[in-house]
C-alpha cells in the first residue's frame, strides 16, 4: 500500500513538473536569460505553464486566473480581441529573495535542450497588454499590440501590425531585442 501511494505521490509531481501533456513535444519555458525586474507588488497568483491549442483555451490562460507562462502548441487564430491580464509569479527568487513577478506568451516549442523547434503565430485583432513583466517571445503576433503595463519585452518576435502605448511608463519601459520587429507603427495610442 505504501509503495502505491508513493508510485501515486511520485506520478504527480512529475506531471505538475512536466506542465500539460499534449501528443506533440512539449514545449519547455525558456531560461531566465535577462536580469529580473521584480516589482514589490503582491501577485495575485503563483503558477506553472499552461500548453495550449486552441483560441478558448488561451484566452482562458491570459486572463487573471490563468497561468504566468502560456505556451502555443500551434498557430492560434481569433476574431476577439484579447487582453493578458493578472501579475504573476514565475516560482523563481531574485538577489534578495524577493518572488520574481513575470508573464510569458511563448509562440514557440522548444526540445529538451531548449532548441527552438517550432514557431507559431498568434492572430487577434488587438493584445492589450495589462500583466507587468510580460514579453511575447519567439513567434509572431498578427495584429495590433497595446500596451499598459510596465517592462513588457518582445524577443525574437516579430508584431505584424502596430504597437501602441496607452501610458508613459509603458512607452519608456518597452524593450525590444535586435531579433524583434514591428511591421507598422509604434507610439502612444490617441
Amino acid at each position: 500500500m505504501r509503495i502505491k501511494a508513493l508510485f501515486l505521490i511520485l506520478i504527480l509531481a512529475l506531471s505538475l513538473l512536466g506542465g500539460c501533456a499534449n501528443n506533440q513535444p512539449s514545449p519547455s519555458p525558456p531560461a531566465q536569460t535577462e536580469e529580473p525586474n521584480p516589482s514589490d507588488a503582491t501577485p495575485d497568483a503563483v503558477t506553472t505553464a499552461s500548453i495550449v491549442d486552441n483560441a478558448e483555451d488561451f484566452e482562458k490562460a491570459i486572463s487573471n486566473t490563468g497561468t504566468w507562462i502560456i505556451c502555443l502548441t500551434k498557430d492560434i487564430s481569433t476574431d476577439k480581441e484579447l487582453v493578458l491580464d493578472g501579475e504573476f509569479k514565475n516560482g523563481k527568487k531574485d538577489d534578495a529573495g524577493k518572488d520574481i513577478i513575470q508573464r510569458k506568451i511563448a509562440l514557440y516549442a522548444q526540445d529538451a535542450n531548449r532548441n527552438i523547434t517550432n514557431r507559431y503565430t498568434l492572430t487577434a485583432p488587438k493584445l492589450t497588454i495589462n500583466s507587468p513583466e510580460a514579453s511575447l517571445q519567439h513567434g509572431t503576433f498578427k495584429g495590433d499590440l497595446y500596451v499598459s503595463a510596465k517592462n513588457f519585452k518582445l524577443v525574437d518576435t516579430t508584431v505584424d501590425g502596430n504597437v501602441y502605448f496607452t501610458n508613459e511608463d509603458a512607452q519608456s519601459t518597452f524593450t525590444m531585442d535586435e531579433d524583434s520587429k514591428i511591421t507598422g507603427t509604434k507610439g502612444m495610442a490617441q
